[in-house]
């Protein structure tokens, strides 16, 4: 949850949240890695990885390269990703299939309409059955993911613990999920033959809501955030002369360390919400990974979606895309319920039953579309990284190596793949591949042909 490309999700968040539950996961991810999806097991016994101390992040870096055994581990973990990445999604729609074919659906919905003849409260009994059951179909999948992610290394939360926020996420996904099923078949009974538009519309403020509402309510149900200044007033110092430079309003007080180091061993540094929510967090492991110049790179990467208006651009796609989506689910709704409806028990669309079946096809749409969400994501990252390095030349000598050196110590903690799949990037990535952001950083320099750069002047 902690990317910019989350950003994204929380516009597409009726898609996600009612996502096959397999390509989900309770655990977040590092913001700045290579995306990649959920992993199997491995084949072999894994090892921990083996992470720098802080005074061996500083090593002149040339290219992004891992030792041997490092290597293997994160060509393997790659590959294990790419290859849950597609059986996860064929996964996600057997759950999908299991709801219908089972008839689950249509029978929770004459539990709901037999109890109550109101729609709100028969939309209370359903919306928690359908969801609830869908995740637990779901749950092989994601404990499939914790168990590699602990194998490697990535993860050392305990099995209790991740239970534990697995049902925080269960419940968030309830509450909203319930608003949602609600208010969307509240517009299919109004209007049938334009309620994908109306739909449409209610889900914008309410996803602008929840990108504001997730740093202050939702992040911390899952970690521990102290002010930074508390934690490290030296890095805190160092990161409002960037901010200041960006021409940004990030005072200290919403500057904040977050405890992920009882959970994952991966490195993280963010900016994110909106207005009035709008705060900086660094993780306890990257302070103890990286050096302050790195990690003042990694939160002007942060501050260039920011700058460069990537929240409301991502906001902007993301919803460009739902409206794609819910068109084609109301053109195709129809043929699917006529060839099925009658064999799963479902009336017709304003049928409470018929919500996997809409489910099922926005979810192919969804992957289908993938490629093209993962390539704006990359653009945009891309972008930010440019902006890293144009901000924090001159506040830090050679910022192409202090940016090169993040990435180095972000791929040999995170283990990212030095040379990943093209396809799985075509896929998958929401960012650039770590070996390519190196050669980047290393590249980057206008100002020695006496230019100025495109985005800090």
């Amino acid at each position: 949850m902690k990317r910019f490309y989350f950003v994204f999700a929380a516009v597409v968040f009726l898609f996600s949240l009612l996502y096959p539950p397999a390509a989900r996961s309770a655990s977040p991810r590092s913001a700045l890695q290579s995306q990649q999806p959920s992993a199997a097991p491995p084949a072999s016994p894994a090892v921990t990885p083996q992470t720098p101390p802080p005074q061996a992040s500083a090593k002149k870096v040339t290219a992004y390269t891992l030792p041997p055994d490092l290597y293997k581990k994160a060509h393997d973990l790659g590959r294990i990703h790419f290859r849950f990445a597609l059986i996860s999604f064929f996964y996600g729609l057997v759950v999908l299939w299991i709801v219908l074919a089972g008839k689950l659906a249509a029978q929770y919905r004459t539990w709901a309409e037999s109890s109550s003849s109101r729609r709100f409260l028969q939309v209370l009994i359903f919306s928690p059955l359908l969801l609830v059951t869908m995740s637990v179909l779901g749950l092989p999948a994601d404990i499939y993911e914790q168990h590699v992610e602990r194998s490697y290394g990535l993860s050392i939360q305990g099995w209790g613990s991740w239970a534990w926020d697995w049902v925080k996420l269960l419940f968030i996904s309830l509450v909203i999920g319930t608003i949602l099923i609600w208010i969307l078949y509240g517009v299919i009974r109004k209007s049938p033959r334009r309620w994908w538009f109306y739909f449409w519309l209610a889900t914008l403020p309410i996803g602008l809501f929840l990108v504001f509402l997730t740093p202050v309510v939702i992040d911390p149900m899952f970690h521990k955030f102290e002010p930074l200044q508390k934690k490290d007033p030296d890095l805190t110092a160092a990161l409002e002369h960037m901010v200041q430079r960006a021409g940004q309003n990030i005072p200290p007080e919403r500057m904040f360390w977050m405890g992920a180091g009882e959970k994952t061993t991966e490195l993280n540094a963010y900016v994110t919400g909106i207005g009035a929510s709008k705060r900086i967090v660094v993780w306890d492991n990257t302070i103890a990974k990286m050096t302050t110049p790195q990690i003042v790179f990694v939160a002007g990467h942060e501050m260039g979606h920011y700058v460069l208006h990537h929240v409301w651009k991502g906001l902007a796609f993301g919803a460009v895309l739902l409206f794609v989506f819910f068109y084609l689910g109301f053109r195709s709704i129809g043929w699917l319920l006529a060839r099925w409806g009658a064999k799963w028990e479902i009336r017709g669309l304003d049928d409470w039953a018929s919500l996997p079946a809409l489910l099922l096809l926005l979810s192919i749409f969804g992957f289908i579309a993938n490629p093209v969400g993962s390539a704006v994501s990359r653009y945009f990252e891309h972008q930010a990284d440019q902006y890293g390095l144009e901000v924090t030349h001159g506040l830090t000598p050679d910022s192409g190596q202090i940016a090169a050196q993040s990435f180095q110590v972000l791929g040999e903690v995170d283990l990212s793949d030095p040379d990943p799949n093209p396809v799985n990037v075509f896929l998958f990535f929401s960012h650039p591949t770590i070996s390519d952001r190196v050669r980047f950083a290393l590249s980057y320099d206008p100002w020695a042909n006496g230019a100025q750069g495109e985005f800090v002047h």
